[in-house]
């Protein structure tokens, strides 16, 4: 009885400020780069698998493999993926 006497005299709880949401850069809605909404784990296979194989054959050497880094961090930054 008293919760409902007290909230007349109380004042009223501050409203919620909506938050933004984050950013998804696999909901097409918040990314058109990326319409079909690709993961970045499926995004770009072709520069992916190139990188891949750079540094399979070169045992890991980043310095022999910048060209394929460069060209697949290129490929996500394309579909709003942020590298």
């Amino acid at each position: 009885m008293f919760s409902s006497l007290l909230s007349w005299w109380s004042p009223s709880p501050p409203s919620p400020t909506p938050t933004p949401e984050k950013y998804d850069p696999t909901n097409p809605k918040m990314n058109p780069l990326n319409p079909k909404g690709l993961k970045p784990c499926c995004a770009c296979p072709a520069t992916k698998s190139a990188r891949d194989a750079c540094f399979l054959e070169k045992g890991g050497e980043q310095g022999q493999c910048a060209e394929f880094v460069k060209k697949h961090v290129e490929c996500m930054r394309s579909l709003g993926f942020e590298i």
